[in-house]
């Protein structure tokens, strides 16, 4: 079997090993920034302008300001009141979760991302709709007041969203509900400028609040994390001493990441294209599973992955949900692939010869 981890280069669209060339469909840097010219020199700017690296705490009496504004801009650009900007987004849900569960009763949705656990999560093998509904029912019997929901905003594996807005129309409102929703793989890639999740079930409801936690180095090409929400949840997180202790994300990443607007719109429209182009050349397979605008196209072909590599096109595959299941390929597609990529992709096995 051909090995792909020892590598020295980007991961973008093309890979390179023992000196064979492969089509990449993989990974999650879904807009390609990591191997956009333009946006580099966005990031070397910044080095110029900060250095390599923020050697303090946001605790320290001595701060760079780049890192208040872009969690202002953060927050304005996706919609929240408030936003917190972390190392990387594991420590994110982290230091959300750690700070805002005490004195609540936390209920873990199935397949939560590991980033969101306190301890170890419990295998929970229900459907989300199951979860969902038996939730809801535990919710409006249990005496406890106050409930911490921690799930995914969406299934970037199979893939498939998430719908909350039951809680909001069944729970009894005398329960407030604070949901920490991790939309690593969502955040500006579904939607321009926006979560992936409709946060119009929360909305004038005075017994819901809604954080929000995320990698940005997934679509927004950023090795951070943030935290967006209300700014009472806001300010309890920057008090915890993970905010307070720990280095901030690399300045002239940052930098990169509030002046690169219009290199990320650019960016999302292509990617939003090649969705099109390629969902269109294979929607009458039934050998795929995907949702509208999301860039992942998962088989449950346990053979696809190694039948591709025969055609140099490397795909993501990997045993799920546990290590001894079948495999699950997925393939991802990014703003970096050419429309000859995709057309090559579907025809060496979605579609079938006339």
């Amino acid at each position: 079997m051909t090995v792909f981890q020892k590598l020295h280069q980007p991961t973008g669209r093309l890979v390179y090993n023992n000196g064979e060339e492969y089509l990449f469909f993989g990974g999650t840097a879904y807009l390609g920034l990591l191997d956009n010219p333009d946006y580099i020199q966005l990031y070397k700017k910044g080095i110029d302008i900060y250095g390599l690296n923020n050697g303090t705490s946001r605790s320290n009496n001595v701060q760079l300001g780049i890192y208040n504004e872009a969690e202002y801009r953060l927050a304005t650009r996706f919609g929240f009141a408030d936003a917190a900007l972390l190392s990387s987004g594991y420590l994110a849900a982290q230091v959300a979760v750690k700070a805002l569960s005490p004195g609540r009763e936390v209920i873990y949705a199935p397949g939560a991302h590991p980033a969101l656990w306190l301890d170890t999560a419990l295998e929970d093998s229900r459907r989300f709709v199951e979860w969902r509904d038996e939730t809801i029912n535990y919710i409006n019997q249990s005496v406890q007041k106050e409930f911490v929901i921690i799930s995914n905003t969406l299934d970037n594996l199979t893939p498939g969203f998430y719908d909350f807005s039951p809680f909001a129309t069944q729970c009894d409102p005398v329960k407030h509900l604070l949901f920490i929703l991790d939309d690593s793989h969502g955040l500006g890639v579904v939607k321009r400028d926006a979560v992936s999740l409709d946060l119009g079930f929360a909305a004038d409801l005075d017994n819901i609040d809604v954080v929000i936690v995320a990698s940005l180095a997934k679509g927004m090409g950023t090795d951070a994390g943030v935290v967006m929400g209300p700014v009472d949840c806001v300010k309890q997180i920057k008090k915890h001493p993970i905010f307070r202790g720990a280095s901030p994300p690399a300045p002239a990443a940052i930098y990169a990441l509030i002046n690169g607007d219009d290199l990320y719109h650019q960016a999302f429209d292509i990617l939003h294209r090649n969705i099109e182009f390629f969902g269109l050349r294979v929607k009458a397979s039934p050998r795929l599973s995907c949702i509208n605008g999301f860039p992942v196209f998962t088989s449950n072909d346990p053979h696809l992955y190694r039948y591709l590599l025969h055609k140099h096109v490397l795909i993501s595959s990997f045993p799920y949900p546990f290590s001894n299941s079948p495999l699950l390929n997925r393939i991802v597609i990014s703003s970096l692939h050419k429309e000859e990529d995709l057309q090559y992709l579907a025809e060496m096995y979605f579609i079938k010869p006339e």
